[in-house]
């Protein structure tokens, strides 16, 4: 919640026309949950949402145990709790996009002078 409720004030401070660029640059850089549960759900057992959530040591571990038959078992109840998780992944990294662009946008606009 910290850094969403933290990105919200941020937003206060920006016009429309950087609202619009800060919404285009999120959907650009960050993830998206769609194809996050595509690739979970077909190449999970293979790492593929890990691999696309740039987790890509565990991702290399999940496509390694797969390969074997105890290392499948273990992947498999690891690819079930990786659908609980998934979502705040796509979240925290979504967030983490929007924080570091207003952070872009803020250094570029001009400061202005207090009014008395």
């Amino acid at each position: 919640m910290g850094m969403s409720y933290n990105n919200w004030q941020r937003k206060a401070q920006l016009d429309t026309r950087e609202l619009m660029l800060l919404e285009s640059e999120v959907k650009t850089y960050g993830k998206n949950m769609v194809v996050a549960y595509i690739l979970w759900y077909f190449l999970g057992i293979f790492g593929g949402h890990r691999f696309y959530m740039g987790k890509t040591g565990s991702a290399i571990a999940q496509l390694i145990l797969t390969l074997t038959i105890v290392g499948s078992i273990v992947t498999s109840i690891w690819w079930i709790v990786d659908a609980f998780l998934l979502h705040t992944w796509v979240k925290d990294r979504n967030d983490y996009v929007e924080s570091n662009i207003i952070d872009q946008i803020l250094i570029q606009k001009p400061i202005d002078p207090p009014s008395y």
